[in-house]
């Protein structure tokens, strides 16, 4: 990589051609290369020399011609004469083929744009070093104009292939940062190629996808919830089945953070705005009807009251399901109090409720409310804007460390098998209902199997049987088969 690497650094164009074709060759061989001898049949080098607009090295495709318009997935540096190479990966301007496969499938962008936020947070010191198009293949969109700006030294670059980068990082003076960058990119476009790293660079290059996977699917602590509810009061968490959302809220926050101080509730699509702020009931009398309606308060007056009564200690209120209901009905105008930066509003109530609050509902500030959301349930009601405004939103996804802690040996690849297909190939709806790692915690491996076979298969057929996994539904339906065949 050290010729690469002076390369990239030199911000010169003297002998380009020369120097890219050193540079790139020391990238092959078990002779300190990172990648097989016959990887090198996988790509082909174009460094045209002086006398262009815009010079170039790119590994493309090799079955584009020697010279002209190439097409498919590319990695390509631009030199500029006093500043370092900027680092891309670019669809050929002569279209997506023959790659159309590799850039049309949702895992490729999603890889770019994870190597990228990765570069950005390792390495960006607070500022932003790399973007990614959200699909590579929409070559008819241009670099965003706040991008160009950001990175204007290279304009020239983006005039003439601003539609067709998708990818891109601009070294600073740290080396080893440029030296991850390229490894990343190189990495993932060999494998797209059907090539892995030689043997003695297999490490690095599982570090390195580690690192960047890990914002693919990033992890919530518990103590980094309970900070934000701290912060913004009113949080939810959302994210696809088995990722342990409601186990965080009740054992981890209610019960360990807050120490029981709170109440657990659940959402269900005939829960009214009478339920949860408050209304008129029947309550049963003497009278000679027995009954009478009078004014009951809902889950959150009450949780207000008990809160209000010990400002001193912060209340949970868990809501399980919370979007299984019509928030926008239940919640009303009671929407109105749910600003953590206002802790003094006050709601009129169309009763008098009697103590504490009688006919003027506030919520103390130290009410906390904390919500779950199964990204994966398509029969809920959709959240508006005016709630998810006042909510803070984290995302739990599946995490392989946990199913490589707790999970036997079949459990494992059967997450990373079912894990490389979602990747792959589910668009960002989809996604959403990737299966979470409780789906594969089984130690004993005899009751994986059954495990899998009753919780697991269930799920993915009924996938399949809405219609949820359309596009990739040959993947799952191999899946399934691959999990049968464990059976046998």
């Amino acid at each position: 990589m050290k010729k690469l690497l002076d390369l990239i650094h030199s911000g010169q164009l003297t002998d380009w051609s020369q120097r890219c074709q050193e540079a790139f060759n020391d990238l092959f061989g078990a002779g300190g290369g990172r990648f097989p001898e016959k990887a090198r049949q996988a790509v082909s080098l174009r460094a045209p020399g002086s006398g262009i607009e815009v010079p170039f090295a790119s590994l493309i495709h090799p079955s584009n011609p020697e010279s002209g318009a190439y097409g498919g997935m590319s990695f390509v540096l631009f030199p500029l004469e006093g500043r370092p190479a900027l680092i891309t990966m670019v669809v050929g301007t002569q279209g997506l083929s023959p790659d159309e496969e590799i850039l049309g499938r949702p895992g490729h962008g999603r890889k770019v744009d994870a190597i990228c936020r990765w570069l950005n947070k390792e390495f960006g010191q607070g500022q932003m070093v790399a973007w990614a198009k959200q699909d590579p293949a929409r070559i008819d969109l241009d670099l965003p104009g706040n991008i160009q700006r950001l990175f204007s030294d290279y304009h020239a670059v983006y005039k003439k292939y601003g539609r067709v980068i998708y990818g891109l990082y601009l070294p600073g003076e740290d080396r080893a940062a440029t030296e991850e960058a390229i490894k990343a990119f190189l990495d993932l476009m060999f494998a797209e190629r059907g090539y892995q790293p030689l043997k003695g660079a297999e490490a690095d290059a599982h570090r390195i996808q580690n690192d960047y996977y890990s914002h693919l699917f990033p992890d919530w602590t518990v103590e980094e919830i309970a900070a934000l509810l701290k912060q913004r009061k009113y949080v939810i968490l959302q994210g696809p089945p088995g990722t342990g959302k409601t186990r965080m809220a009740k054992e981890k926050l209610l019960k360990e953070v807050y120490r029981d101080n709170g109440t657990a509730i659940q959402f269900h699509p005939n829960t009214t705005y009478e339920n949860f702020i408050g209304g008129l009931a029947p309550l049963h009398t003497d009278e000679a009807l027995g009954l009478r309606f009078a004014p009951k308060p809902g889950f959150l007056m009450e949780a207000a009251q008990v809160a209000a009564a010990q400002p001193a200690r912060p209340y949970l209120l868990f809501i399980d399901e919370i979007n299984r209901a019509d928030l926008a009905k239940v919640l009303g105008e009671a929407i109105y109090l749910l600003e953590p930066q206002e802790a003094d509003r006050t709601l009129q109530l169309p009763y008098d409720f009697g103590e504490p609050f009688h006919t003027q509902l506030t919520l103390p500030s130290n009410l906390h409310i904390l919500g779950t959301m199964n990204s994966s349930d398509r029969s809920i009601a959709i959240v508006d804007i005016a709630v998810r405004r006042r909510f803070a939103f984290v995302k739990l996804w599946p995490q392989t460390a946990v199913v490589q802690e707790l999970g036997c040996e079949i459990m494992q690849r059967a997450f990373q098998e079912l894990l490389s297909i979602f990747l792959e190939y589910a668009d960002e709806e989809s996604m959403a209902l990737l299966p979470g790692h409780s789906y594969f915690l089984e130690k004993d491996p005899d009751q994986a199997l059954i495990s899998l076979k009753v919780n697991l298969v269930p799920l993915l057929e009924e996938y399949l049987s809405q219609g949820y996994v359309a596009a990739f539904s040959d993947s799952i339906r191999a899946y399934l088969q691959w999990l049968e065949s464990l059976a046998v």
